[in-house]
Formats: C-alpha cells, structure tokens, sequence
C-alpha cells in the first residue's frame, strides 16, 4: 500500500490541487487535503479488494473526489469565519521541493508562474472540462471510464478532451 501511495502521490496532488480550484484553495491547504485523503484510504484499507493498480487508482481519486465535495459543503454551510481564517499556502511542499531538485532558480520562477497561470487557465473552464482533464491526464483513466463516469460517450469524451486541451494551450500561450 505504501508503494501504491507513493507511486500515486505526485498525480493526486496534482488533481486535488486542479479540483479544488482558488476559492477553497485560500481556505485548505492541499496537502492537507492529500494526506486527508492518504489517512482516510490507511483507516479503510479492509474495504478495499485489490483488483490491481487501476483499481486502486480509481479508489484513491474517489476518495479525494468525495473529501473535497465534503470541504465544499464544509465551507458552504458557512461553519467558519472568514475573518479568522489563515489562507493555506499557495505552493505545495512536495511538488515545489521535488521541482526544486531539478530546476535552477530561474526555472524554479518560471515553474511557479507557470502552475499559476495553470491554475488560473483550469478554473475559468467550465466544469465539464475541468472533469475530462482531471479523469484523463490526471487521474489516468481510460476513455471508456471517463466516458461513463461523465455519462457520455467515448467519442464524446474524445471530443471534449481534444477542445479543452487546444484551449488550455492557447490560454497558456503553449505550441
């Protein structure tokens, strides 16, 4: 499980850090978030019968799915007090210092504006796009579990994946 989990963990980070977009980004942090997701997946490890990596996969990006719908609601319900919240980070820990390990400082400035510019790019698409990026190049699903957890066909998802991606280019000035 620990292999599984360490395997997995640039990739969740990555999908809860999209998912959970700027507004609950200011209130949670995503490593808090991720290791949430990390120690609720250790507490159920009896729920879960291994049918192979994918499976795995697939239980893991539910279970961050279902933790950041529950924030959400969290947040939504208006428990908190704004007024006495400390924003979270910004920047992840772990993918900043495993980015820093391979950057010189110069890269390590154009990475950071970069996941910013990323971060701001995927929050103004629409949700069905934000969904089809995380399942696919995120979560690593195959178009036919995309296409049925979406509810759409397989050519769909093809299509919608293919226009959000040539979107997110153009917004990102990337060839």
């Amino acid at each position: 499980m620990e292999a599984l989990l360490e395997h997995h963990l640039p990739g969740l980070e990555a999908y809860v850090r999209l998912r959970i977009g700027r507004t609950l980004g200011a209130r949670e942090g995503v490593s808090d978030v991720v290791q949430s997701t990390c120690r609720d997946l250790l507490e159920r490890l009896d729920d879960f019968r291994h049918g192979g990596e994918m499976a795995f996969r697939h239980w893991l990006y539910a279970t961050a799915a279902r933790k950041i719908a529950d924030r959400f609601a969290f947040h939504a319900a208006e428990r908190r007090d704004a007024q006495r919240e400390v924003p979270a980070d910004a920047a992840s820990g772990a993918l900043g210092a495993a980015f820093a390990d391979l950057a010189s400082p110069s890269q390590q400035a154009m990475g950071a504006e970069f996941l910013e510019r990323l971060q701001a790019s995927f929050a103004e698409l629409a949700e069905d796009e934000r969904e089809v990026v995380l399942l696919s190049r995120v979560a690593g699903l195959s178009r036919a579990e995309v296409a049925q957890a979406m509810g759409r066909s397989e050519n769909g998802v093809r299509n919608l994946l293919h226009r959000t991606l040539v979107k997110l280019a153009e917004r990102l000035d990337v060839d």
